[in-house]
């Protein structure tokens, strides 16, 4: 949910409890006003009739509200004891309304000549139900304007505000250390989103780097060990052919010779990775991946009838793609050599071509692997020492340097046991 969104919602809750709860206080308020000012004028009305009763004592005998609005009685002893003013609410038939409406009264007691009277006024009264029908009519069209007003101003003004933000966001997804793109300040007013400006640019500086630093280490770290490690086996491999070594100095040499070569070719992986992360290998054609599959096949011919597997190539279209040629031959090369030296003897191996993608797939070793990691540098099934665990990880390098995505090309390499797929 977006913030702007998540912001609405929180304040649309906020103003519906806020505006209920003022709703029901307001009701109570303005209900008290109402019985005030008719209490008042009952009062008001009250005097009037006692001071007209005074000069005209013909009213002393209304005994029934009729079309006025008070009666009077005479009482005597314990009712003038018992009597006293009082205010009531009751119901009383409305000729108009051909039913009984609420209505608003006042008892009262005087005296007149040595004789109590009691009064009675009565007054219309509002309806309650009338009453919290329209306030709650005027509440909703209240909350619905008051919503509209706050989508309005998030649409126009908060919108606007948070612009600086969303255009951070957007830079922070495109992002590549690779392939870094120039941080452009969003222009804002705001301190918090200046602040933030500045933490993003130095923290993609620090990383720019720190990435740059690995880089350059890597490779002359590669480069700087590959004389070492030829003069080392050069040397080894003159001793090993000496006469005079028994067989238990020899096998320790061959050892040493074996280590080695897995370092030899462990620091040429890793220069490799280092390259194509350079994009050093800048020439492009359009290469035909199909030739280059039936190429590596010839090559790969030995190990497959050594293995005795079962290779079927199925060409379903012509896969072409602008990329280096000799990244084609060492992508292909990892992929095929993984799908034919990870395989049971006598397994089978399935090369399927289409117009979009390359699949290939074997009957795979008893050993699962893990997909998460299977990308990983260094990452290699267990018991296979030999392995330097960056076949992948270079073929993924590779892909990531072509941007090559899901549904347009694509290249897959799996097995019964375990599916994995790298887009190409």
């Amino acid at each position: 949910m977006k913030l702007i969104n998540y912001t609405v919602l929180y304040v649309t809750a906020s103003l519906f409890f806020i505006i209920g709860v003022w709703a029901v206080i307001f009701y109570f308020t303005m209900l008290e006003e109402i019985y005030d000012s008719i209490d008042d004028g009952l009062d008001n009305y009250k005097m009037l009739i006692i001071e007209k009763a005074e000069n005209d004592q013909s009213i002393l005998h209304k005994s029934s509200f009729d079309e006025s609005n008070y009666r009077i009685r005479e009482i005597q002893g314990h009712e003038v004891l018992q009597n006293e003013e009082r205010y009531f609410d009751t119901l009383m038939y409305m000729q108009n309304e051909n039913d009984f409406e609420p209505v608003r009264g006042l008892s009262s007691v005087f005296l007149l000549d040595t004789k109590y009277y009691e009064l009675t006024i009565i007054s219309s009264m509002v309806e309650e139900d009338d009453l919290i029908e329209d306030l709650s009519l005027a509440i909703v069209i209240l909350f619905v304007v008051i919503i509209m007003s706050v989508l309005l101003i998030n649409h126009f003004i908060i919108k606007r505000v948070w612009k600086p933000f969303y255009q951070v966001t957007q830079y922070m997804h495109r992002f590549n250390l690779k392939t870094p793109d120039k941080f452009e300040h969003p222009e804002t007013n705001i301190n918090e989103f200046r602040n933030l400006n500045r933490a993003i640019e130095n923290l993609m500086q620090n990383a720019l780097e720190a990435y740059g630093s690995q880089k350059q280490f890597i490779e002359n770290a590669a480069h700087e060990l590959q004389t070492p490690l030829m003069v080392c086996m050069n040397k080894l491999e003159l001793l090993i052919e000496k006469d005079n070594l028994n067989e238990e100095q020899a096998t320790i040499l061959t050892n040493l010779m074996q280590n080695l070569e897995h370092m030899k070719r462990l620091n040429q992986s890793l220069l490799l990775i280092t390259k194509i992360e350079n994009k050093q290998f800048s020439d492009e054609n359009v290469v035909n991946f199909n030739e280059v599959i039936k190429e590596q096949l010839r090559d790969f011919q030995e190990l497959i009838e050594l293995k005795k597997l079962d290779v079927k190539f199925i060409e379903n279209h012509l896969f072409q793609h602008s990329i280096n040629r000799d990244l084609v031959l060492i992508l292909l090369s990892n992929l095929l050599k993984n799908a034919l030296v990870h395989n049971s003897s006598s397994g089978t191996v399935e090369i399927v071509v289409t117009e979009s993608s390359i699949r290939i797939t074997n009957s795979g070793s008893l050993e699962e692997l893990d997909k998460n990691k299977l990308f990983q540098r260094f990452y290699k099934a267990s018991g296979k020492t030999k392995s330097t665990g960056l076949g992948m990880s270079i073929a993924k390098s590779i892909t990531d340097l072509y941007q090559l995505k899901p549904f347009s090309s694509r290249l897959e390499v799996g097995s019964s046991k375990n599916k994995t797929s790298e887009v190409l």
